[in-house]
Parts: structure tokens; C-alpha cells; sequence
């Protein structure tokens, strides 16, 4: 299954109010998401619109699986009328239950959705079990 956790989420929305900081300047603390079960596939999606292909970076370590990409900086010395869009480093960590096969995970970036794959391990999955007896008949019980 599935534990959410960014523990400085909760710190950057306080110093952001506190010192009246922009989401442009200090780390940005939204990457919103979607996650499912469908069946034996388990599907995560990630919204990084405006976000290079590239500058996306996806690690698996043991059951967590860390995303991090990057929105650049403006380069413009314009005069910013409006600055809504967070920028720079986003990262977001999955804790993942034993039940999710990591070795697996099948990404895809299509139109600014990260979307992630990760099956159901085998070993989570029902499996029949055939108990022997003594006499010559055999029965199958669902495990």
C-alpha cells in the first residue's frame, strides 16, 4: 500500500506565511498526485506541468520510491506581475508496502502527468495450495 510522507511540507507553509516568502523563492511544496488499485497493477500519477523530461529523476531504494524534478527559474529580468506557478526542486517520497513489486515499475511523462506503474508482488497474490492426504485423493484449498 501506500504512506505518504514529505515532513517539510508543513515548515515551508509556515515560514512561507511567517516571512511572507513567494513560491518562487522558497522550495516549492506541491506536487500533487493520484493513487490506485486496478486489478494487480497498483498506479500513481504525478501532476509536473511545465516540468522538462529531463529534469525529472525517479529512484527506487528498498520499498521508497523518490521523485524530484525541476521547474526552472524564470531568466527574464521582466517585472512579474503574477508568480502562482512554484518553481525550482519538487521532491515527493512513496513509502511502499511488501506487497508492491519495485523491481518492476514502469514510468511513463505524457503532457505533464509522471504516471508510475508498479505491480502487485506475486508473492501478494492468491495462490491455490494442495493439501496431501493419506488416501489416494488429493483436494485443492483456496489460500
Amino acid at each position: 500500500m501506500l504512506m505518504r510522507t514529505d515532513p517539510f511540507r508543513e515548515l515551508d507553509r509556515l515560514t512561507q506565511q511567517a516571512l511572507g516568502t513567494s513560491g518562487t523563492l522558497a522550495r516549492p511544496s506541491a506536487m500533487p498526485m493520484d493513487a490506485w488499485r486496478d486489478g494487480d497493477t497498483f498506479h500513481v500519477e504525478f501532476d509536473l506541468p511545465g516540468v522538462a523530461p529531463d529534469s525529472i529523476d525517479l529512484d527506487v531504494e528498498r520499498n521508497v520510491v523518490t521523485v524530484k524534478a525541476e521547474r526552472p527559474l524564470r531568466a527574464s529580468d521582466a517585472d512579474l506581475i503574477a508568480a502562482e506557478r512554484p518553481r525550482g526542486v519538487f521532491s515527493r517520497q512513496l513509502i511502499l508496502g511488501d506487497n508492491l513489486d519495485t523491481e518492476h515499475i514502469d514510468a511513463a511523462y505524457d503532457a505533464g502527468v509522471l504516471t508510475l506503474k508498479i505491480p502487485v508482488a506475486e508473492k501478494a497474490k492468491p495462490r491455490k495450495i494442495a493439501i496431501a492426504s493419506k488416501g489416494a485423493d488429493r483436494q485443492t484449498i483456496d489460500a
